[in-house]
């Protein structure tokens, strides 16, 4: 299964792959920059609980809004993912009678996915390798969500 000229096919290629004739990016300074508080919120979550490879911010939509990741997840189709889980979630808890969406987890043998409500239009998704405390996770979480709440409001993302 490989293209003409060897190698995978353009619609298998990975989606990080980066073409070489792409434009390097632009550095923002972290002294200016808009979205460094989000960005230190999410990198300290990623920091204190071992097993923590990639935490985002993506809309209910599932567009990527903001990631710190170490994950080899492409992070697009995480904030994809997370909004699916979201869906599955809240049509459940309505179909229960349990209320609004608050959080799911996926767990897998060799890691998990978590995802967390931010108010009504954003979510934070926090992938994690197998050795993860999920209670910890949780524990960490928590107090993350009402600060991200707090910021995406003043920043109007």
């Amino acid at each position: 299964m490989t293209g003409p000229h060897g190698g995978l096919p353009s619609r298998l290629a990975p989606r990080n792959a980066t073409p070489q004739h792409a434009a390097r990016s632009v550095q923002l300074d972290p002294l200016t920059d808009p979205r460094r508080p989000l960005r230190l919120e999410l990198a300290g979550l990623r920091h204190q609980v071992v097993g923590v490879t990639a935490c985002l911010i993506a809309g209910v939509d599932g567009l990527l809004v903001l990631h710190d990741s170490r994950s080899p997840g492409e992070p697009h189709d995480v904030a994809a993912m997370a909004a699916a889980a979201h869906g599955i979630s809240r049509t459940c808890g309505g179909a229960l009678g349990q209320g609004q969406f608050q959080e799911v987890t996926i767990r897998n043998r060799e890691g998990c996915l978590a995802v967390y409500g931010i108010g009504d239009l954003a979510l934070l998704a926090v992938v994690a390798d197998g050795m993860v405390n999920i209670a910890r996770l949780h524990l960490e979480a928590r107090p993350v969500l009402g600060r991200l709440a707090r910021m995406l409001d003043l920043t109007q993302l």
